[in-house]
Parts: C-alpha cells; structure tokens; sequence
C-alpha cells in the first residue's frame, strides 16, 4: 500500500501507519481522509499484518482538520462528482467521508492500537477512540475542541465512542466543554491504558502488538469482533451466544491444534499459519 499523506509498514506481522504530514501536525486534508478509508477498507486483504500500531509522524498525533485545506473541496474525496455547489452538500459529504473513517477502523479485522504523543484534538481525539487501545505518551493531549470553534462536541462518532470509555457525566464535560485532557488524566479515567515516556512510546506499543501475536490470528480477528458486537450486546445471553460460536470456530482450525501442541505437549514457541 503507497501513499502520499501515510506511510505504512510490516514486521514481524505488526503493521505500523504512521499519518505523515508532520508539517501539519498531521491534521486531516481531504487527500489523507481518502487515504485513510482506502487503508481501512482494505485491511482484510492484508491479514499478514496482525495487529495495527496507529501513530504520527513529528510531534502530534493527528490535529484535527486542516482548515486550510477544505477549500481544496470535495473534488479529493469524489472526483467524480465535481465540486458540489453548496456549502451545505459539500459539508456533507466530507462528513461521510470522515465518518466512513471511524466505521471502516471498526470493521477491521486486526487490533489497532492508538500510540499517541502530542495533541489528538478534533477529529484526531476520534481517531484515538475507534482504535482499540490507547499507549498515551507524557506529551499526548486530547480535546474534542469543535465544540469551542462554533460545532458540536460529537464529531466522526466521539459522542459514541467516549462515554462507553470513560462514562456519561465524564465524556459530557469534555464533549461540552472541549476541556483538555493531559495524559495523567487520560489514564486516571481510564481512557488510556497506560503512559509512558515520549522516547518510550513506540517501544511500548510495538511490546503490546507482539504480546497479541502469542493468540492465533483467527482467535485474534473474532475476539476484537466479539468486543466490538457485544459493548452493544441486548444482554448477557446475546452475548454468550456469540462467544461461543467462535470458540467453536476456532476449535476447528490448524493453529488451535498447534497452540495446544506447543503449550502442553513440546513446550515451543507456536508457528502459526492462519489455517
């Protein structure tokens, strides 16, 4: 996959994106949001990498919208439509567009894990949020800073995704105030799993995607499938239910016979083949 605003990599079956407009703080061009639904939307054909580490180039995470570049248009995001003729329509599809982001985050198949430093304001605070985990560095910050800027707090599914993590009354004082969150604070309430230093960031997160690859990659894919069904789960049976027709999935395959043979029998390290 080659891009112009993202640079993506594999080792070892961890990917790594990085947004790379460092320059811009990483901020959201219209280019980068076409980029990023394209990388989303095609992670199941790229099932080598297993788990994804998500982070920015420089000194942020993402800043949000690049104001400057919205007046470029929508001609990035839907060139065959043409420029739109109104502010409203135009407005519009940009907001399915990001929206799409978030959904298409959601939909993959792998882990994705949020190393954050610096600022994950606006639509980048959301970005952060449709990852699975969040590793915060000492300099990471969040705001959902639209709510300041004359637009609503819930943006791109922030107003989803925050209180599930740390609560109704918590996430309706940053959505409605746009109040800043340092990352002590983030893993005080528990919106970050944990913080570490600047330098340390992507050691820590790279750490975690290789303690991930000792589960099989099918046991991996459906137990992210699970979490991500049963937040919203009717009840404990919907639930269970779920649960336990991918155990019976994953009974069926190579790698759960070979994982069973590596830890109880011969006392290796498990090969894992995604058969």
């Amino acid at each position: 996959m080659s891009y112009k605003t993202l640079e993506f990599e594999c080792r070892e079956h961890v990917g790594f994106l990085t947004f790379n407009r460092p320059d811009r703080l990483n901020a959201l061009s219209t280019e980068m949001v076409e980029e990023l639904r394209d990388f989303f939307g095609n992670l199941d054909r790229h099932l080598d990498a297993r788990v994804v580490v998500i982070r920015g180039a420089g000194r942020a995470f993402c800043a949000g919208f690049d104001v400057s570049d919205l007046s470029g248009g929508m001609a990035a995001i839907h060139p065959e439509l043409g420029l739109p003729t109104g502010v409203v329509t135009y407005g519009h599809m940009v907001q399915r567009a990001v929206n799409d982001v978030v959904i298409k985050m959601r939909e993959a198949p792998q882990p994705l894990i949020a190393a954050v430093r610096g600022a994950a304001v606006g639509g980048g605070f959301t970005l952060s949020m449709a990852c699975d985990i969040r590793i915060a560095a000492e300099s990471a910050r969040f705001s959902a800073v639209n709510i300041r800027i004359g637009y609503t707090g819930g943006d791109m599914g922030s107003s989803y995704f925050l209180p599930r993590l740390i609560g109704l009354s918590r996430a309706a004082e940053y959505l409605y105030t746009g109040r800043r969150m340092d990352a002590a604070t983030a893993e005080r309430i528990g919106f970050v799993s944990r913080v570490v230093s600047d330098e340390q960031l992507d050691g820590a997160a790279t750490e975690l995607a290789h303690e991930m690859l000792n589960a099989t990659p099918l046991a991996l894919r459906l137990t992210k499938g699970l979490l991500n069904v049963n937040i919203d789960a009717p009840s404990l049976a919907a639930a269970a239910q779920l649960e336990a027709g991918s155990q019976l999935l994953c009974g069926m395959s190579e790698d759960a016979q070979e994982a069973i043979k590596a830890a109880y029998l011969e006392k290796r390290a498990p090969n894992y083949q995604d058969k």
